[in-house]
């Protein structure tokens, strides 16, 4: 006769349930297309799927895979420029910088490479290195213009007045401001404006500007009076724009 305890205790379903030993192969047998990165997770009567995350390293910031290269001759352009970087390192994009009222390279660009190692040999390899007769200067890149007074800038740029007649001035030290140009150049004629250019991005002095006069005869007067003349220790170079 049965006991009172088997008659009272439940029948152990254990062994009639069917249990896969592995939940990945049970998925892949229901549906063998599925991916492997998949796992499951079972609940009664509900079967739920989810995607496995994979880690993926974020890539490295531009900044800091962004180099600036100064100091080029005006000949080299784009495609060059990339060609000698890339002797050293892949290289994303290489773009010279152009004045935008003389078309005249400004003797420096950026170039982005591919990784933070490629940019470090970059500047290890070419930083101090001639080309085209020039010893180039290579560093990462100087703080985004965002982070200077980006007010004053605007506002300096937009004082400024261009003309048909205008003048280049080169070699200029990096002292000379905008105004200082205007009353180095009003000592000999009436200057309508005159405006220093800055390294893209930052409040640096790019080590060249530009004078507008209202007439030919003005310009002619500048490049006759000024070029060669001494500004704040520098002797500058004076030419048409």
């Amino acid at each position: 006769m049965a006991s009172m305890s088997s008659l009272i205790s439940p029948p152990n379903f254990s062994r009639l349930c069917f249990k896969p030993q592995s939940k990945q192969p049970f998925l892949q047998t229901l549906q063998p297309n599925l991916p492997k990165n998949l796992i499951l997770s079972s609940r009664p009567r509900k079967l739920r799927l989810f995607v496995a995350a994979e880690a993926v390293a974020s890539p490295s910031s531009p900044a800091d895979r962004r180099l600036y290269i100064g100091n080029i001759p005006r000949t080299v352009n784009n495609d060059q420029l990339k060609k000698i970087v890339e002797e050293h390192g892949a290289v994303e994009k290489a773009e010279v910088m152009y004045d935008k009222y003389s078309g005249r390279s400004r003797r420096f660009a950026f170039v982005t490479m591919k990784t933070v190692e490629d940019a470090n040999v970059a500047i290890e390899k070419l930083n101090g290195t001639e080309i085209g007769g020039r010893e180039i200067k290579v560093n990462i890149t100087e703080k985004p213009i965002a982070q200077v007074d980006l007010s004053v800038l605007q506002a300096e740029d937009s004082r400024f007045v261009d003309s048909p007649h205008k003048v280049y001035v080169g070699n200029l030290a990096k002292t000379v401001t905008s105004d200082t140009l205007k009353s180095f150049f009003s000592e000999k004629g009436k200057v309508m404006s005159a405006k220093v250019s800055r390294v893209s991005g930052t409040s640096k002095s790019g080590g060249f500007g530009f004078v507008s006069f209202s007439s030919e005869e003005e310009v002619e007067a500048a490049i006759s009076s000024f070029n060669n003349a001494m500004l704040e220790g520098q002797q500058v170079r004076v030419n048409k724009a």
